[in-house]
């Protein structure tokens, strides 16, 4: 038996997801722009998955532009909301706790010579209304939230954040990266006031390479890849149909009649993953409780213990985790989410991400609590010495 604990850096593609894929390859692999009927079923594909995902999201196919996933939906949003807008402004803001996908995006803007706020955090890491409030101002073109953070699962106030933006100026561009999100909650971005919606493939059950940006209707925003104008020019280049076609399906067997009970199955294993977690010695739960979290994800930091040592003595019992954003493991360093939480220093380097989907088992979350109590004192003793 193996434990899966790994799914906020990727899931496992759904077999039909793969049935998709494997006959957009092999049988009907036409490019989607040709005129024939080879053509033709390419493009059926692409129109099938924008269905399916506009029903998800209540919205318009049109308002969907598939990409390769959530780092270029993520710099499309900023990147081109930012060039579309700098006439009118050149202030931006963003939360302290964003994906590097949405912080560099930021950075490279303010090396452009945009401004920059960057909103603080509670100890949970929820953005501050308030300093949300002090920073709009009349120069203000773009507001970025992720909606649950990648690493601590928090969920943030994305509803109350878009009626703030558009109450102080309708024209803000208000973005939400909802990689970690999409699949996990019903997103519908015009009750939100989103302008901007970035979403992942492999984060639910789909493939890699795939995802998509929800652009609102008229909204102000420059296409950043250049080229033959596929997708009314926002998204150059010949369409991943296999990828849109796998993302599509992932899409409809997520939000399905038994969407609810999934969800619900998927809290209940964070609950009771938390409360024998808490009965262990010098263990933290970062983050929030109950539905102020998405119900995947349990941030836990063992005192005494270096994250990177856990993890792998946990990987030779076949328990695969996380010691942050996968994505962020290219660039080793502490975490930007932990460090603006406060987390009390001696833990940031001791942190597990646990992170479940609805194909999660409470066996799996027995066999690691199990081995988290053989293991940590051993660790901590060998730590001491």
């Amino acid at each position: 038996m193996e434990a899966y604990l790994d799914n906020s850096a990727t899931t496992k593609c759904a077999r039909e997801v793969v049935e998709t894929v494997v006959k957009a390859m092999q049988d009907d692999y036409g490019n989607p722009s040709s005129k024939h009927m080879k053509g033709v079923d390419a493009e059926q594909y692409i129109k099938q998955a924008a269905a399916t995902i506009a029903r998800s999201l209540k919205c318009q196919e049109k308002e969907l532009v598939f990409t390769s996933g959530g780092t270029e939906s993520n710099n499309m949003a900023i990147i081109g909301t930012a060039m579309a807008n700098k006439r009118r402004g050149n202030h931006v803001i963003v939360s302290s706790v964003e994906h590097s996908s949405v912080k560099e995006p930021f950075n490279f803007l303010e090396e452009q010579g945009f401004r920059v706020t960057y909103l603080p955090v509670d100890a949970q890491g929820r953005v501050s209304i308030d300093a949300l409030r002090e920073a709009l101002d009349s120069e203000t073109i773009l507001v970025s939230v992720m909606y649950a953070n990648n690493e601590i699962g928090t969920v943030e106030p994305i509803e109350e954040i878009g009626q703030i933006v558009k109450q102080f100026n309708p024209e803000i561009v208000y973005h939400v990266d909802a990689i970690q999100a999409y699949g996990k909650f019903k997103i519908v971005p015009k009750k939100l006031n989103i302008d901007l919606l970035s979403v992942s493939g492999h984060k639910i059950h789909g493939p890699k390479g795939t995802g998509f940006l929800y652009v609102k209707e008229k909204t102000k925003i420059k296409p950043i890849i250049l080229g033959g104008g596929q997708q009314k020019a926002m998204r150059s280049g010949t369409e991943n149909v296999p990828g849109i076609a796998g993302l599509g399906v992932a899409a409809g067997l997520i939000y399905n009649s038994a969407f609810d009970e999934k969800i619900q199955k998927m809290y209940d294993l964070r609950s009771y993953f938390i409360e024998e977690l808490q009965k262990l010695p010098d263990v933290t739960i970062n983050g929030c409780m109950g539905r102020e979290s998405a119900p995947h994800i349990v941030s836990a930091s063992f005192r005494g213990v270096r994250a990177e040592v856990l993890l792998h003595a946990l990987e030779d019992r076949k328990i695969y985790v996380s010691s942050g954003s996968a994505c962020s493991s290219n660039k080793p360093g502490l975490s930007n989410t932990l460090v603006a939480i406060h987390l009390d220093p001696d833990l940031l380097d001791s942190t597990i991400r646990f992170s479940f989907s609805f194909e999660t088992t409470k066996e799996e979350l027995d066999m690691t609590l199990e081995a988290l109590k053989e293991l940590l004192p051993v660790l901590r003793k060998y730590t001491r010495h």
